[in-house]
């Protein structure tokens, strides 16, 4: 990269972060490699001859409830929390089953500390996961996916009977 190029993105940076400390250019990096996965996956899919299939909306709710359940147990649960205990900082329970955590440290590991504790973020991750899943092992993919989502419903379940209590 030139230096002329080096210090108009330093300069983007610094007007879009105003100072605070915000890991852009890791979410650049992290976009780079989300981006690099997807076209991996597209590209060995077409080498492989694998078809690509048409979901029914059968599969859109399975993989819905698979991806909720699935990014809540990394994003937030206790017994995941050595996976992201280097990227946080333990701040106690936040609702039941679930942690709350503060992202700690700088550049690349503020932003996967950042991935690791969104399950907005971390659902994105998961659905391409389960997409590509399809693909190259789909019945294997639909059974996890189906015991996942049961665990979503079983969630649900807890949640209002605690209520109706």
């Amino acid at each position: 990269m030139t230096e002329k190029t080096e210090q108009a993105l330093r300069g983007v940076e610094q007007e879009y972060t105003q100072g605070a400390d915000f890991p852009l250019r890791s979410y650049v990096g992290a976009m780079g490699v989300y981006t690099g996965l997807v076209a991996s996956l597209a590209g060995i899919a077409k080498a492989t001859r694998r078809p690509v299939p048409d979901p029914s909306p059968w599969d859109v709710v399975i993989l819905a409830g698979a991806t909720h359940r699935l990014s809540r147990l990394i994003a937030k649960d206790p017994v995941t929390s050595p996976l992201r205990a280097p990227f946080t900082e333990f701040h106690g329970t936040q609702g039941p089953a679930e942690l709350k955590e503060e992202v700690r440290g700088s550049g690349a590991r503020k932003a996967v500390g950042e991935l690791l504790t969104c399950p907005f973020c971390t659902g994105m991750w998961i659905s391409t996961g389960l997409c590509a899943g399809l693909v190259f092992a789909p019945r294997v993919t639909r059974l996890a996916a189906s015991g996942l989502t049961a665990l979503t419903g079983s969630d649900f379940l807890h949640f209002l009977r605690a209520k109706l209590m």
